[in-house]
């Protein structure tokens, strides 16, 4: 989904041109990148594409959403990140990478994009795994910074300027971090044997992965996740793993090849719990994945 543009334009690479929007954007007064900025009390602006205008140094942000099935809420949550996007004061594009969905996904994927015909959809021709989407999706991108949130929208559109606001200041990576302080979970009481199950395992899990991998990272498994051009670059074309165990390789490699991470608290949004037996089978096959991650590392694979 691209966004703006009304002649081409050449900007330096970098992130320098997203500092002061995104620091009045979190003041929640609009930024500007041209002559003529847009205003609140503007029109409202039209979807447009706008390949033949710009450049790849022109899209400032990139989300990629990779997709398995969940047609009854992904519609819903395809409308809130695209008029998300739209509001934005720079250009951007959306990735949606359908990981072989079931047919009411894939229709509700055409769907959105009849309405937003700018949307690139990605489609595997198997079910490969998240990691393998966000791999693909982000290889595919070309913005400056480039981001990956889960389908659900477990965290709301807006939690995504949190994260652009660390790179933009620096970071190479910022992560959702669940465990902070300042993180905040909204959930119905119906869900509070999170708190008993799901939530002391992967807190085991990652206490696992910061002794063996990643000292210092509290939550490798947050399905929200920034990377500079750079870093998208330098670290999904030697991620290896398909599964959920993605998040730790992609970590492992921005450590090896010393990028900065930046863990960025949350507001979080859950409302459901795979089945206890579910969780406890992905947990089993992270833990194998763990030692896959320290066995490449060893063998120089992500050099």
């Amino acid at each position: 989904m691209l966004f703006r543009g009304s002649k081409k334009r050449a900007r330096p690479a970098g992130r320098g041109s997203l500092i002061g929007p995104l620091i009045r954007e979190l003041a929640t007064s609009p930024g500007a990148l041209d002559a003529t900025p847009w205003r609140r009390d503007s029109p409202p602006r039209q979807d447009t594409c706008a390949e033949e205008f710009l450049v790849p140094q022109d899209i400032e942000l990139s989300v990629v959403i990779p997709i398995w099935n969940g047609a009854e809420r992904l519609s819903s949550s395809l409308q809130s990140i695209g008029s998300y996007l739209a509001e934005r004061d720079y250009a951007t594009e959306l990735i949606l990478v359908d990981d072989h969905s079931d047919a009411a996904t894939a229709a509700a994927i055409d769907a959105f994009r009849q309405t937003r015909p700018c949307v690139a959809v990605l489609r595997n021709d198997a079910n490969r795994g998240k990691g393998f989407s966000v791999s693909r999706g982000m290889l595919h991108a070309r913005g400056r910074i480039r981001v990956f949130t889960d389908a659900d929208l477990a965290y709301p559109p807006e939690e995504i300027g949190k994260l652009i606001a660390e790179v933009a200041a620096g970071a190479d990576i910022a992560i959702a971090c669940r465990v902070l302080p300042e993180s905040r979970y909204v959930m119905s009481p119906s869900f509070f044997s999170y708190l008993y199950t799901r939530h002391v395992m992967s807190r085991i899990f990652n206490g696992a992965v910061r002794y063996s991998l990643l000292p210092g990272i509290l939550d490798t498994q947050a399905g929200l996740k920034a990377f500079t051009a750079n870093a998208a670059e330098v670290i999904f074309p030697r991620v290896t793993i398909g599964g959920f165990g993605f998040d730790v390789e992609a970590l492992y490699i921005a450590r090896l090849h010393g990028l900065r991470v930046r863990q960025t608290a949350v507001t979080f949004r859950y409302d459901d719990e795979p089945s206890t037996v579910s969780f406890i089978r992905d947990v089993a096959r992270m833990v194998s994945d763990l030692g896959r991650i320290a066995w490449n590392g060893r063998g120089g694979r992500y050099e």
